[in-house]
């Protein structure tokens, strides 16, 4: 068999493609680019941004039909059983409006705000995941909102109405043997007069399989009259050579229409190009920018169905004369998922209503929602199963079957595992967060840090970071953290806040020490960096959870209830913070590379002895040749 065709492309070329794709300035304050810095601006964030009452109204009235729907139409024990949801649920929510939730009304959609939208994510979320991840793909990351940011005036007139009712959409960027490094993306759109000609495989693509619309990145080869580079494309799902060859299947989320599409020689009118040519990568950030919203509302509807369960369950089951909610050991794990679902609906709510107001860039909390929202997630998934005990572990198919209620614990740990590595995995949020947390040096010193640079261009840089330093380092010494009156007017919760403008010093101070150490080595210290990004979502979980207690506190909407959960969860945060602070400098990271060294080496084989491998045979990766299909083509659009 064939090797996949993937480009091959140095270590160079692909920083350089990634790096080109980021947005390069910042034009907008952002709270989270300022915590890395070192300075806690809690103006940005509090007084806490609102909605506006029509606007409220208007989603709380949408929310009442979804719900009526989740619960009279929708059987997530069927979806989990057949792994298919049901056409009729489909056009249900088709008719409910819930395809066009964020496209405005004057393309026929409901026009919601973000924190509605994800409002609504959470609810669909809770009756099943594979519904919110169907209307997330479609919404997030599918036509509608790339259209929205970079779409010329008739695209939007042509494509968002049927985004709004009929039309389900996907995003197609991953290939076989290209994943989070894009520079080695190998489909190709090739220009012909007025069209292009797209040829290519396309990886996991969520919707895939019933999409009537597909938003595609292909690499377009430079040209006459061409600039090249990866480019965005609207793709009629129908179109002459499109081939949905699979199906894919997995662990959770068994719902999911899931697919491998394959292109061979579809044209695709230039009209259908969205922004210019080479723009791909940057239009799929940048839309990720609120699109990655969507995966932490569902994560915290997920906190919220643990909650229930667990609070449920807890009360009901005794052991030892008394219920196990009454043990610590239980006890715990309940006061952990409460607190931690508390901080998750802060977080998303607070990252809602700011990309509502637009008033601040928010590209560093959108990631951070994402990173810190699927790992707090899990782990709360996880505690449930295990407070559920044998329970937890057992399918609710088989706990209905003999008489006990039909609580899917299982399944929900199942399908909340890939939030770990949809729309960018743990590891890369936190290459991706860290060069957005260091962008503020790396614009006044990366010349100095970079071996291609010449003698006069670090002298340069030189010059511009010692002016930045004498600035900015003296800013790290002392803050309100030190005084004992600071924030009082968060009342309990003002030691939290201080803890956080102290810790985001040391933060900087650890970051900037790192730089100093490892200079243009700093890139490769990626455990080093993700220490220093969970630091920063756990200082900025601390404020958005003491900011949203203090607005609930005023509103008088379970303020001293939320106080509650709010301390207890910054208890519990600044425990996680100073572990990872030690962290940071006491570890075995240098010991762990020479064990990964050796292992590739082939040193420790004899401890694989005594196994058998159930894998089947196989290439690693399949084998992505361009090329007509042989598959049957699985494409079903719903209608």
């Amino acid at each position: 068999m064939s090797a996949p065709t993937a480009r091959k492309v140095s270590e160079h070329e692909a920083r350089q493609v990634a790096e080109a794709a980021r947005e390069q300035d910042w034009r907008k304050p952002s709270f989270a680019k300022e915590l890395f810095l070192g300075r806690l601006r809690l103006d940005l964030i509090h007084p806490y941004p609102t909605s506006a009452p029509d606007d409220v109204q208007r989603g709380e009235e949408f929310l009442a039909k979804l719900r009526d729907f989740c619960e009279t139409r929708i059987d997530s024990a069927r979806i989990e059983r057949e792994a298919r949801i049901p056409d009729e649920v489909v056009n249900g929510l088709k008719e409910l409006g819930a395809l066009g939730m964020k496209i405005d009304t004057k393309y026929g959609g409901l026009g919601l705000t973000q924190v509605y939208y994800n409002k609504a994510l959470a609810l669909v979320g809770s009756a099943n995941p594979a519904l919110g991840a169907l209307l997330s793909a479609h919404q997030s990351i599918g036509v509608p909102q790339p259209l929205k940011m970079f779409g010329t005036p008739e695209q939007k007139e042509k494509f968002l109405p049927r985004c709004a009712r009929t039309d389900i959409t996907a995003f197609l960027l991953t290939e076989p043997d290209v994943g989070s490094d894009p520079a080695r993306l190998a489909t190709s759109a090739v220009p012909d007069g007025d069209s292009y000609v797209l040829d290519g495989v396309k990886l996991w693509t969520t919707n895939g399989v019933v999409a009537d619309l597909l938003v595609v990145m292909a690499r377009v080869p430079r040209s006459e009259g061409h600039k090249g580079g990866i480019t965005a494309f609207v793709v009629e799902a129908a179109s002459p050579g499109i081939t949905v060859e699979n199906r894919n299947a997995f662990m959770g989320l068994r719902g999911l229409e899931n697919g491998v599409t394959r292109f061979h020689q579809v044209r695709v009118p230039a009209e259908n190009r969205i922004g210019p040519e080479g723009s791909g990568l940057k239009i799929a950030l940048t839309t990720l920018n609120t699109g990655r919203l969507s995966l932490p509302a569902m994560c915290a509807g997920a906190g919220k169905w643990c909650l229930k369960i667990a609070r449920e369950w807890s009360a009901a089951r005794e052991q030892w004369g008394k219920p196990i909610a009454r043990h610590e050991a239980v006890g715990s794990k309940i006061s952990f998922i409460a607190a931690t679902t508390f901080a998750l609906e802060a977080i998303l709510d607070l990252s809602s209503q700011m990309a509502d107001e637009d008033r601040n860039d928010i590209r560093i909390e959108a990631a951070l929602a994402k990173l810190y929202g699927s790992e707090m997630a899990w782990l709360m998934a996880d505690e449930l199963v295990q407070i559920r005990g044998g329970r937890g572990f057992e399918t609710a198919a088989s706990l209905a079957a003999r008489g006990e209620r039909a609580v899917p614990a299982e399944q929900m740990l199942r399908d909340l595992r890939i939030n770990r590595i949809f729309e960018g995995s743990t590891e890369i949020m936190h290459l991706l967060i860290a060069r957005e947390a260091v962008d503020a040096h790396l614009s006044v010193a990366g010349d100095l840090i970079d071996p291609e640079k010449d003698l006069k261009a670090k002298g340069a840089a030189a010059a511009k970071a010692g002016g930045f330093y004498a600035r900015w380092l003296p800013q790290l010494v002392a803050g309100r953290g030190q005084l004992p009156t600071s924030y009082a007017e968060f009342g309990d919760l003002a030691p939290h806040l201080r803890y956080a403008e102290r810790s985001a010093r040391k933060l900087a101070r650890a970051t900037f020490m790192a730089m100093a150490r490892w200079q243009g080595r700093m890139e490769t210290k990626q455990v080093f960096l993700g220490r220093v990004v969970d630091i920063g979502a756990e200082l900025f979980a601390i404020s958005a959870a003491c900011v949203r207690a203090e607005h609930l506190r005023r509103t008088g909407d379970n303020g001293r209830a939320a106080q509650q959960l709010a301390d207890a969860f910054c208890r519990q945060s600044r425990i996680r913070v100073e572990e990872l602070f030690t962290r940071l400098w006491s570890n075995t990271d240098d010991l762990d590379r020479r064990i990964v060294d050796g292992v590739l080496a082939g040193t420790y084989t004899w401890l694989e002895a005594g196994i058998v491998d159930p894998s089947g045979e196989g290439p690693w990766i399949a084998d992505a040749t361009p090329g007509p299909s042989e598959a049957e083509n699985v494409h079903r659009p719903i209608r």
